[in-house]
């Protein structure tokens, strides 16, 4: 059986007082904000954990649906990313976020086609981004506050070991940043509008794949 057809952690891994720290909270809010961009009116999140997104982007007047393989996480389709239970462009905007980085590399760019392949406007997704960074921020006067992400000098990628979730990060020896963002531009729809790392935790990494 693939990786793709069965859940990999238990539906408690995502209790709230233990999973949600301040990053994800950022997160979640990078999240909502990025796929409301798009002005969709249907949504696919695929791998949905304790349902967070869904809450926060339906209070906003976003229509969610949710895709996962584990029904314990109660989403509203049981089903298996890499073959979505899904019509050509039935979803508006398809996300996934921390998602991806769960099943084999090859297996996730087979996930991001499918995600493509049922979206009508675009795609957004978020994955790990290990390689460390300085974080800067200063405020201007009649300039206003400007920040900056600085590579730590000296630092060298490392092979990446299997910790029991994740198969893979960017910023590992086997997956650079320049590797996935080609084979994420590859296996996507269109064209990668914007990639970037959120300043507030720089471990999150999103993708927008979206018409100009």
């Amino acid at each position: 059986m693939k990786h793709s057809e069965r859940p990999q952690v238990q539906a408690s891994h995502y209790a709230l007082r233990r999973y949600v720290d301040a990053g994800r909270w950022a997160s979640l809010w990078q999240q909502v904000q990025t796929v409301d961009a798009l002005a969709p009116q249907r949504v696919l999140e695929i791998g949905p954990g304790p349902g967070l997104f869904k809450r926060l982007a339906t209070q906003m007047g976003l229509h969610v649906e949710t895709l996962d393989l584990d029904p314990a996480l109660e989403p509203d389709h049981v089903g298996s990313a890499t073959s979505l239970p899904f019509a050509d462009g039935q979803f508006d905007v398809v996300c996934a976020f921390q998602m991806l980085e769960h099943l084999p590399y090859e297996e996730s760019l087979r996930v991001l086609a499918e995600m493509s392949r049922v979206a009508r406007l675009g795609v957004v997704v978020s994955v790990p981004d290990i390689r460390p960074v300085w974080r800067y921020m200063v405020h201007l006067p009649r300039v206003g506050e400007r920040r900056w992400l600085l590579p730590r000098p000296f630092w060298q990628p490392q092979p990446h070991q299997f910790d029991g979730e994740h198969h893979w990060e960017v910023g590992k020896l086997e997956t650079p940043l320049v590797r996935v963002q080609a084979d994420f531009a590859a296996s996507a729809r269109w064209p990668l509008r914007r990639t970037w790392r959120m300043f507030e935790d720089p471990y999150y990494r999103f993708f927008v794949f979206a018409a100009p």
